[in-house]
C-alpha cells in the first residue's frame, strides 16, 4: 500500500482505477479535486410521493443503464448507502464504495410516509421543515446539520483525490451546492434536482467551480450529457441567487452550449 493512497481510503475513496487516454491523466494532474454528483432516477427521496429509500421501478434502471455511455471520466467513484443509488452504480457498470456520510437526510418518523398524508396530518410540522433550516418536526436531521454533514465531507477530501464520481440522491446534491457556492441554507428547498441531473465541484486554490449539466436524449435515440450552465463562487463574492441543476439560467448563472458525449 502506497503511503499517497492511504487518505482516500479513510475517506471511503477506492484505490484510483487504472484509465486510458491522456486527456482524463492530464485533467487530474492540473485540478487536484473534481468530483461529479449525479442523482440517482427513482425521484427525490426528501420530497417524492413516499418519503425514503426504495428500490428503482424498471422505468428507473433502463435511464440509468441509458447513461452509463456518457458518464465522466473519473478514476474513482462513490455513492450513497442506499438500494437506489446501490443500483444506480451497479446500472451505470461503476464499482462505488459506500460512503455513510453521503447518506440521504435522516427524516425520522416520517420515513415511509407520503407528503400529503404529512401535508394532511402535520401541516405545520411539514411547512416548518420546508421553511425553517434550523427545523426537524420528524426527529431526524434538520436541513442545516444534514447541510452540515455533507459539508464536512467535502472538507475532508484528500487533496490528491482527482477525478471521482459520486452517485447519490437529490438531497445531497442540494447539500453540496449549498457548500460550494456558500448559499444560505433556506435555499436547499430552491434547488431542482432532476433524477439523472449532474453536478460537478472542481476544488481550485480556496473555492470550488461548479457545472452543471444532466442527460438527454437525441432524436437518434442516442444519450448525451449536456452541460447547461457553470457558476464560479470566490470567497469574496458568493452568489445569493440560487439556481436550476439543468435548468434555465437564473441572475448570476452563465451559460454554456457545449456538449459532449459519445457517439
Amino acid at each position: 500500500m502506497s503511503h499517497e493512497a492511504a487518505p482516500a481510503r479513510s475517506r471511503g475513496l477506492p484505490q484510483p482505477l487504472p484509465r486510458s487516454g491522456d486527456r482524463v491523466q492530464e485533467e487530474v494532474g492540473v485540478m487536484a479535486i473534481r468530483l461529479t454528483f449525479v442523482c440517482a432516477p427513482g425521484g427525490d427521496a426528501t420530497l417524492g410521493p413516499l418519503l425514503g429509500d426504495a428500490p428503482l421501478s424498471e422505468q428507473g434502471l433502463r435511464m440509468a443503464r441509458a447513461a452509463r455511455a456518457v458518464l465522466p471520466a473519473h478514476a474513482t467513484a462513490v455513492r450513497a448507502p442506499s438500494v437506489r443509488c446501490a443500483q444506480t452504480a451497479d446500472a451505470f457498470g461503476v464499482t462505488a464504495a459506500a460512503e455513510p456520510e453521503l447518506r440521504d437526510v435522516d427524516l425520522g418518523a416520517w420515513c415511509g410516509r407520503t407528503v400529503g398524508d404529512l401535508a394532511a396530518s402535520d401541516p405545520d410540522g411539514f411547512t416548518a421543515w420546508l421553511t425553517d433550516p434550523d427545523a426537524a418536526p420528524h426527529g431526524g436531521e434538520s436541513v442545516r446539520r444534514f447541510c452540515r454533514r455533507t459539508a464536512n465531507w467535502l472538507r475532508d477530501l484528500p487533496s490528491d483525490t482527482g477525478s471521482a464520481l459520486a452517485v447519490t440522491e437529490a438531497a445531497v446534491v442540494r447539500a453540496a451546492l449549498i457548500h460550494a457556492l456558500a448559499l444560505p441554507e433556506r435555499s436547499f428547498w430552491h434547488l431542482a434536482v432532476p433524477p439523472l441531473s449532474a453536478a460537478t465541484l472542481t476544488r481550485r486554490g480556496g473555492g470550488w467551480d461548479v457545472g452543471f449539466g444532466h442527460v438527454t436524449p437525441r432524436k437518434d435515440q442516442r444519450w448525451v450529457l449536456s452541460r447547461s450552465a457553470t457558476l464560479v463562487c470566490t470567497d469574496g463574492d458568493p452568489f445569493a441567487a440560487t439556481a436550476r441543476v439543468g435548468g434555465a439560467p437564473r441572475p448570476g448563472v452563465s451559460r454554456e452550449t457545449v456538449r459532449s458525449g459519445s457517439e
